[in-house]
């Protein structure tokens, strides 16, 4: 990302995440969340994976690819973020957050 003159980006970080969050409601109609995480259930090694959700929280199917790219889309626009934990992108709010952090505050 180029930077002004000043120092700071030319895109705040703001826009991108939001950005984000509009290609991916194109590419994924009602989707709600995204969860995003290197464990994927199918595998037995550290993989890449994704589920996606819709608003009353049941999973959406969709393609492979389709989820891959959104995982990847979503890894680059937080690039500082610890993946070795799973994470989970609110598409309306366009904000990340952890998600083993969150599931442990639901349960108390």
């Amino acid at each position: 990302m180029l930077a002004m003159p000043s120092g700071t980006l030319a895109c705040p970080a703001t826009e991108r995440q939001h950005r984000l969050a509009a290609q991916l409601t194109d590419m994924i109609p009602g989707a709600a969340t995204i969860r995003v995480s290197f464990n994927d259930p199918k595998q037995a090694w550290p993989h890449l994976y994704a589920a996606v959700h819709d608003e009353a929280g049941k999973t959406m199917e969709l393609g492979r690819t389709t989820v891959r790219v959104a995982a990847r889309w979503i890894q680059r626009v937080w690039p500082e973020a610890d993946w070795t934990r799973p994470h989970t992108f609110d598409v309306a709010r366009a904000t990340l957050v952890r998600s083993d952090l969150t599931t442990a505050a639901q349960g108390r």
